[in-house]
Order: C-alpha cells, then structure tokens, then sequence
C-alpha cells in the first residue's frame, strides 16, 4: 500500500502495488487483455485499503537522515541481509546516484526533506525547483510500516495461497519504494517518471504459520513533446538491456503493460512513449527479482540524462512552449485522475508535498487544441494513440 498513504513513493507506488489486484492476476498476466484485469475490483479494493490506513502514523520531521528507517530489530547486523534492508540500502543509494546526475547536468541542488514515524519507518524527499535545466525534479524514497484488515490482505495476496486470512486479525506490512519525475523547461527535452518498489506482508504476533507475502512493482517510462525517434529508441534499449539480463520475454510483456496502463481513457491516448511497468510480480525467485529491480533502477541514468543533455539547450518558440505546456496538462490528467498511487493518497490523508512532487510547476488548456496533420506535435500525438514496437528493424 505505498506512496499514496505514505508520502511518498511507496504509497504512491506500493500503493497500487498492493491494493490494485490479486496476485494470482499478476502471476499470469501477459499483454494488454490480461493487463487490463488489474482494474477490475479497484474502486473496492482501495476503499478496503483505505479503512488499513488509519494504523499508520502521521510523520514527524527529522533534522537528520538515519543509517536506516527499519524498525530496530532489522537494524541489527543479523538483519542487514534481509530483502528489506537491502531493499532499503538499494534505492537510498540510487536517490543519491539520480540527484548528482540531475545536480550536475543542471547546476542547482535538491531541497530535501526528512521525516520519520514513531512506529518505525520514514522517508527522504528531494526536490529541485526552477533550476537552469528542469522546471522541477523529485526524487523520494520512503520505508513505511502499516496494518491492513484481513479483507484487504485476502484481496492482495495469491489465490491459491494455503492461508485465506480468515482466521487473522488485522495484517503487519512492510512497504518500501523510490519514485521520481523529472519535468525539463526545454520542450524537446523529455519528462522522465520512475517508481520501484517492494512489500510485504508480515506475520501478526501470536499466531503460529501466519502466511506472509511479498512481490515487487516498478518501471520507467519517458515522456516527450516532440519525437526524436533516436531519443526513444536509446531509451527504450536501455530498458530492453535490463530485461534481458534477466528474462528475455520481460521487455515486450512490461513495455505491453507500460502502454496499458499509462492510458489516458477521457483522450483516447497515452500519457507518453512508454518503457516499461510491472506490479505485483512475485512468480520468480525473491533474489531474482531483487537483482531485477536493482537494474532497473540503475539503468534511469544512462537511459535519460543522455537524452536530457543532448536536448536542453536546442532553440525554440513559443509554439514548442505552447505544445509542452499542453502535454504537461495531460500529464497532470492521468496523474490526478487515473494514477492508483496519487489518488489513493489524496483520499486517504497521505503527505500531500510528496504525493503531488509528480506534477509541473506549469501546465495549460486550450478549448478543442487539434493539431495540424503531419506537423511535429500531431506525430507525438500519433504516436501516443497508436502506440508504436520503437526496437523493431
């Protein structure tokens, strides 16, 4: 149940990790008629999710960042090798690694706060504002602890579990996620979003072989106003790489799911370009899916800030800005609308700096904007209503 309710990326991503559908839907997922089930029973599974929120606590600033936001006995060096520390250690690091990517291609640095919650767990949010190269750039990470209803883990776990929940009360979980999106002033540099997340339910005290689950979610995906195909296609082949390392059929059944689930249903089209997306994934081995998601978010560097340096200097008009700005209004469309992580949060009393850190400083609409056939911004919008396979010869 991630960043939505936390404030972070967790909520917002974990958030629909966890409360968007049943595992056994994810375990055999595969292209966009099967994507299109992890919809189904949303509106009352977020509303089960909801009434598990109020067991989390409100956060508290924190002058300084802990060596961990685990509870003390994960802390410990006999815990250091678990998922969730390593989990933990994995994308507190890549934070680091994305800001002084950002901080050195844009020359101004990340305004960061830290908070805290007395139960255990926290979160570090960063933000760039007005900078010379982005209009805003966040990049969160959070580690959040919580309860869920037996209802609610009954509607997140695998069907074919031995374990219902019917005999528990309310559900331990352990949520732990980076989530980050990068808006450039230059119209032909593109927004990138990224979001990788783990959870994990526990074992309630006193009760012996309580069942326990755990799964990932994640992707990366690139947002642009003008189609450079180069720019899409180095993009989307560093995604590609990722996969490979690990299983070939991941990239085209995630790039697949990327495209489903960043559609814009009002508008007939895409948010952007696509990479890829993936949630509740659990049917590999834990380590596997580990080192998976650790790639995944190591390659967002090579795949964007490339693209970014290469773009954000280029001149342009006030028709590029127009275009940009319009496109921006889209963005905020999904996120506000359709996004599972956002709206969850906004329902649910989540920290609101963090759950909107995903939206631009500016955005614009125009009554009934069409564009010219055959210009630059029409071939953006093609290519976001028909979406396009940009790594075939």
């Amino acid at each position: 149940m991630p960043n939505a309710c936390v404030s972070c990326p967790v909520f917002s991503c974990v958030s629909y990790s966890s409360i968007s559908l049943s595992q056994a839907t994810s375990s055999n997922r595969r292209g966009s008629a099967c994507n299109n089930l992890a919809f189904s029973g949303w509106k009352c599974r977020r509303q089960i999710f909801a009434r598990a929120v109020g067991a989390i606590e409100k956060e508290s600033a924190m002058a300084e960042k802990p060596g961990t936001f685990l509870r003390d006995s994960e802390g410990e060096p006999s815990g250091t090798n678990s998922v969730r520390a390593r989990f933990e250690k994995m994308i507190r690091k890549a934070q680091d690694d994305v800001c002084v990517a950002v901080e050195a291609v844009d020359g101004h640095g990340f305004r960061e706060d830290v908070w805290s919650r007395p139960g255990g767990g926290g979160g570090i949010s960063r933000v760039l504002q007005d900078g010379n190269v982005w209009e805003k750039a966040g990049v969160n990470v959070s580690v959040v602890y919580g309860n869920m209803p037996p209802e609610a883990y009954r509607a997140a776990k695998p069907v074919n579990s031995p374990d219902n929940g019917s005999r528990l009360g309310s559900i331990p979980f352990f949520a732990a996620g980076i989530s980050s999106v990068m808006h450039p002033k230059n119209p032909f540099a593109p927004t990138v979003h990224f979001n990788y997340r783990y959870f994990e339910t526990d074992a309630p005290k006193d009760v012996e072989g309580a069942p326990r689950q755990w799964w990932f979610g994640g992707g990366t995906d690139l947002t642009p106003s003008y189609v450079f195909e180069e720019d899409v296609k180095h993009f989307h082949m560093v995604q590609k790489q990722a996969c490979d390392k690990f299983d070939p059929s991941f990239y085209p059944r995630f790039k697949n799911w990327c495209d489903d689930y960043f559609f814009i249903k009002h508008r007939g089209e895409r948010r952007g370009l696509g990479g890829i997306f993936f949630d509740d994934l659990n049917e590999n081995d834990q380590e596997m899916l580990l080192a998976f998601s650790t790639e995944c978010t190591n390659s967002v560097i090579p795949a964007y800030i490339p693209i970014v340096e290469k773009r954000k200097d280029m001149p342009f008009t006030e028709r590029h800005k127009s275009w940009q700005q319009l496109r921006r209004g889209r963005y905020v469309e999904f996120n506000l609308v359709y996004d599972r992580g956002t709206t969850f949060g906004l329902k649910t009393g989540g920290r609101i700096e963090s759950i909107l850190m995903s939206l631009p400083l500016t955005a614009r609409w125009e009554y009934d904007h069409q564009p010219v056939e055959g210009s630059e911004e029409w071939k953006l919008l093609d290519a976001c209503i028909n979406p396009k396979e940009w790594l075939q010869p």
